[in-house]
């Protein structure tokens, strides 16, 4: 066994700074569990100045989804995570791929075989078996089988696995910062796999081998894996390395009893984008799922990115689980649409005003406006402004409101007076409509509402709309205004 190899490697692991990483499975959509590690590990690098790293964990190639590390790239990219090194863009401990860091896991395997704390194990079991590590380790033989004995059996062609040799006495205690201190007996965990028959290392022994090797500080998991913690210390022990923080996140549930789940129809970040949600409203509202600031922040909501690398605090992470609540992210992603400039609102805006509104001629320009304080999601703009496109079948009960003191009797008069004064306009602008609608009402003695609400009511079929009667006028045009009005003076004629 070349030691010098091991210095080496050693050597090249960076010693000064906080270092995190992100360490996705390419299996497939980013679920907000898995977004929400991501961004831990990113605020906590960022927020101690430190280097954040992506490494893509593939060994588990039956799983791999084609497409599924795109995904992942773009998810961070679209969140604003970016990365120090990565697969990408490299680094100084790269490869930052699993499979192509192959050749390394088993040396430190076979390097744990020689100093007592593995074995190689020859009984048949389940790949199920093998990766899971589930099985009675005190009924194994190859526990007790001597090296010389496996490296002959190893000669003579059988297929091995190589597993942790976990002490039969004693306790293991690992320190977590949210959980705190947690000890359990050695009796009562499990020889898991480390290298599988493939050659392939598992999940859990990749993880520690690569995170050593990378230098990484402060490891981000969910709380499903604090089981596997003291395995993993025994593993830091053997080799002689000092274990990194631990940070386990309580999991991420759809209500008190259920964790969210793809399987389930709860949402991805790429469903929540779809949705109608903006990026940066999600990220905020997912950091603060099982995060909260401290001090004079605490009582605070809405933060930008860059906003909360400041003020992340460990510290803030809670134990118990968080509650993803649609209705708590439509709240934040409405602020958000509501803070955006009219220009960015416009560009976000425009691919959905384009599908509800095709009519030529119709400046959508001036649509925006109406309807950005109306939306919770990008998906609520159809819905209000597809009248534009198509004046729907509507009763003579919307021309009736209490409040306007309007029927139908006289909303059909209010439409008779309209007529003419909105045909002899000669520039058919937002103010000349304006003028000549209240000046209609002025010289009728009427109040601005009995000659608005007729008027808004026959250009838009509808009882709820983004901008009133000069609005609508203004964006459908002189013609159309016109020809809707007549039709609502027919239809309350008959």
């Amino acid at each position: 066994m070349d030691l010098n190899w091991f210095k080496e490697m050693e050597d090249r692991i960076p010693q000064e700074g906080v270092r995190t990483r992100f360490a996705p499975s390419p299996t497939g959509y980013m679920h907000v569990g898995n977004l929400r590690t991501a961004l831990y590990t990113w605020l906590i690098a960022r927020h101690a100045g430190g280097k954040f790293i992506l490494r893509i964990e593939d060994t588990d190639q039956e799983r791999l989804v084609e497409g599924a590390t795109a995904v992942i790239y773009n998810t961070l990219r679209k969140c604003g995570l970016n990365w120090d090194e990565g697969p990408d863009i490299g680094g100084p401990v790269g490869p930052y791929i699993q499979t192509e860091r192959r050749g390394l896991y088993g040396k430190y395997a076979h390097l744990l075989v020689e100093r007592g704390h593995a074995y190689y194990c020859f009984c048949e079991k389940t790949e199920s078996e093998e990766e899971s590590g589930q099985f009675d380790r005190a009924a194994d033989p190859c526990r007790t089988l001597s090296l010389e004995e496996a490296k002959a059996r190893i000669a003579a062609g059988e297929s091995y696995v190589i597993r942790q040799k976990i002490p039969s006495e004693g306790q293991t205690t690992f320190s977590d910062v949210v959980f705190g201190d947690i000890t359990v007996d050695n009796d009562t965990l499990d020889d898991q796999v480390l290298i599988k028959s493939d050659g392939l290392p598992t999940y859990n022994f990749a993880n520690v081998i690569d995170d050593h090797l990378m230098g990484i500080t402060h490891v981000v998991r969910g709380s499903e894996y604090l089981s596997s913690a003291p395995k993993y210390n025994l593993l830091y022990e053997a080799f002689g390395w000092t274990v990194p923080t631990y940070i386990h996140c309580s999991p991420v549930m759809r209500d008190q009893h259920n964790k969210m789940s793809k399987r389930k129809g709860d949402p991805s970040y790429e469903d929540l984008l779809a949705m109608g949600f903006l990026s940066e409203a999600v990220v905020n509202y997912v950091t603060l799922l099982g995060w909260s600031p401290k001090g004079e922040n605490s009582e605070r909501e809405f933060f930008t990115l860059n906003e909360l690398a400041e003020v992340f605090d460990i510290a803030g992470i809670s134990k118990s689980p968080a509650i993803f609540d649609l209705e708590k992210l439509k709240y934040f992603n409405a602020n958000y649409l509501r803070a955006l400039s009219p220009e960015a609102f416009y560009e976000g805006a425009e691919p959905y005003l384009k599908q509800a509104v095709k009519t030529p001629g119709i400046d959508l320009k001036l649509i925006a406006p109406l309807v950005q304080p109306r939306c919770d999601t990008w998906l609520d703009i159809a819905p209000q402004v597809d009248f534009f496109d198509a004046l729907p079948e509507y009763s003579n009960e919307l021309y009736c409101h209490k409040k306007m003191k309007t029927n139908e009797e006289n909303s059909k008069e209010a439409l008779e007076q309209v007529l003419p004064v909105l045909e002899g306009l000669d520039a058919w602008t937002f103010d000349a409509i304006h003028d000549a609608l209240i000046g209609l009402a002025q010289r009728l003695e009427l109040k601005n509402g009995r000659i608005m609400w007729p008027v808004r009511t026959a250009l838009s079929g509808k009882a709820v709309t983004p901008g009133g009667a000069v609005e609508l006028c203004h964006i459908l045009g002189k013609e159309e205004a016109l020809r809707r009005i007549r039709l609502g003076i027919e239809q309350l004629s008959r």
